[in-house]
């Protein structure tokens, strides 16, 4: 698995990988040798038939990505800032374009590009301790790129109170505004992902790549076309054994218990 001085890949026996943004002296900040290397290792990632999980982590304890490198951006132009922001665009999409679920662990900053690597995740856990902003607008540019994602996420409104007036907010109001899943004590944090992460390995595979895609859609398509896409999506699932295999499981489970309150109550 591809590893880096700036990305850290570990992974378990289950298929749960912990991708690691080790810039922590610079509170993990992006800048194009960290976005670079975290793009191919995640792309490589999604090469693996076995992966299940991905948990997205910042190194140290001070940040999940502090933002994108400022020493960096003040050094654009109009055709340098393309490809840059651009850069930043692929270190999100990488994750949105992965077929498992990936969770964002955050405990410390998780500012600008940062808050946007954490928007394109599926879920997001919060230390108490964590801070949240969009600061773009004051250091002359705007919030672009995944900035999109955070309406469907917290509303126009508060999308809006966050862009235009670059205010940092504290982990209780993110989760109350519905930036993050939950909020747990920083010595919490592992506990509350990994209960995420061991729901999800509960669940069939090939159905849980089929949610994450048919989710991603339906943040694009009209409702009657995004129920179609469901009614595709469902039929497509007797591809693969997966639905004939758990649901037996499932009902060979309900029998036994069945049998045990019968056998139960005959013994009483």
């Amino acid at each position: 698995m591809p590893q880096s001085d700036w990305i850290g890949i570990n992974r378990d026996a289950r298929g749960v990988v912990c991708v690691t943004i080790a810039n922590a002296a610079k509170l993990n900040t992006l800048n194009r040798a960290v976005m670079t290397a975290l793009i191919d290792a995640v792309e490589a990632l999604g090469t693996a038939p076995t992966l299940r999980v991905v948990i997205l982590r910042g190194a140290g304890e001070r940040a999940f990505i502090g933002g994108a490198d400022i020493t960096e951006m003040a050094t654009l132009d109009t055709s340098s800032a393309r490809a840059f922001i651009t850069l930043v665009h692929q270190s999100c999409d990488v994750f949105r374009r992965l077929k498992v679920p990936v969770i964002a662990r955050i405990q410390g900053y998780a500012l600008g590009a940062g808050l946007e690597v954490a928007a394109a995740c599926d879920m997001r856990i919060a230390a108490s301790d964590a801070q949240f902003g969009m600061p773009e607008v004051r250091i002359g540019v705007p919030s672009v790129v995944e900035a999109a994602l955070l309406p469907q996420l917290i509303g126009w409104g508060r999308t809006r109170e966050l862009l235009l007036t670059a205010q940092t907010i504290d982990a209780a109001k993110a989760e109350r505004w519905g930036l993050v899943e939950e909020v747990v004590a920083p010595d919490a944090l592992d506990a509350a992902v990994e209960r995420r992460v061991a729901a999800i390995l509960e669940c069939g595979p090939r159905a849980v790549a089929a949610q994450k895609a048919l989710i991603q859609a339906w943040e694009n398509l009209p409702m009657q076309a995004a129920i179609l896409r469901g009614i595709d999506t469902f039929a497509a699932s007797w591809d693969s054994d997966e639905p004939a295999r758990m649901m037996g499981g499932f009902l060979d489970a309900m029998h036994r218990r069945k049998l045990g309150q019968t056998n139960g109550g005959n013994n009483a």
